[in-house]
């Protein structure tokens, strides 16, 4: 069974900014993966000369975007973009939602610090 992970990160950068980097496959490959590539809901990520798919399960522009990876087949996990905006300083944060196997919990965490710190020098913050 996978255990849930989430997990804040700062952004200094504006939801309408962020978003399309999140969502779109030009933005996702900035970042996220080597390539991204999408056909109606599904996305396929392409690292290292391997693909993995998700579908993008729910989605809210500006907001946030849900996906499940098609060989994944625990039915409550997926992976997580969502955009939170303090109403009263007015700081963006992205909170990624992931889940992962207990015995590789702190390398998945790595990873995502690795991938937001490129997504961050990307948006120049």
């Amino acid at each position: 069974m996978k255990e849930k992970i989430e997990l804040e990160y700062g952004m200094n950068s504006t939801p309408t900014l962020l978003y399309p980097r999140l969502s779109s496959p030009s933005g996702l490959s900035e970042w996220f993966a080597d390539d991204a590539n999408i056909s109606g809901d599904t996305i396929t990520f392409h690292w290292d000369g391997q693909k993995q798919r998700a579908t993008v399960v729910r989605k809210k522009k500006n907001d946030h975007i849900r996906f499940k990876w098609e060989e994944d087949e625990e039915a409550e996990t997926y992976f997580e973009f969502a955009i939170r905006k303090d109403e009263l300083t007015g700081d963006t944060a992205l909170v990624i939602t992931d889940y992962a196997e207990t015995n590789e919990k702190d390398e998945a965490i790595e990873l995502w610090n690795f991938q937001v710190a490129e997504l961050k020098h990307i948006l120049g913050s």
